[in-house]
C-alpha cells in the first residue's frame, strides 16, 4: 500500500530537522507551498523553479490537439494549448531513487 506524506509530515520533519517548533514550522512550510504555487500561477506562459539538490519544477505550454477524438463517443473535437507541470528530480534525489529495492528492504531487518 502506499503511504500519504502530507503537508503537516513536511512541517514535522522539518521543526525536528531546524529545532524549531511546529507551529513555526508549519507556518514556514505552508508559506513556502503558497509561494511555489503562486510562481506556477503566474507564469507566462512558461517557468521553471529551480531547487538545487532537489529537483526542477516547470510549467510547460501543450500543443492544441485539432483533431482530438473522445473516446466514449468516438466524436471529433478540438483541444485547445494548455499548461501542465513537470517535476524533473535533482541529482542527489535521482541517486537515492536509483538504488535497488532488494538492498532497502535488506537494510530493514
Amino acid at each position: 500500500m502506499k503511504k500519504t506524506i502530507t503537508k503537516k509530515d513536511v512541517a514535522k520533519r522539518t521543526a525536528k530537522l531546524s529545532g524549531e517548533k511546529i507551529y513555526l514550522a508549519e507556518k514556514i512550510v505552508d508559506q513556502v507551498f503558497i509561494s511555489l504555487r503562486e510562481f506556477m500561477a503566474e507564469a507566462e506562459p512558461e517557468v521553471r523553479i529551480e531547487i538545487r539538490d532537489f529537483g526542477v519544477f516547470e510549467v510547460k505550454t501543450t500543443k492544441p490537439k485539432p483533431k482530438a477524438r473522445n473516446p466514449k463517443t468516438g466524436e471529433i473535437i478540438y483541444v485547445p494549448a494548455r499548461r501542465k507541470t513537470h517535476f524533473k528530480a535533482g541529482k542527489l534525489l535521482k541517486d537515492v531513487l536509483k538504488t535497488p529495492l532488494e538492498d532497502i528492504d535488506n537494510s530493514k531487518k
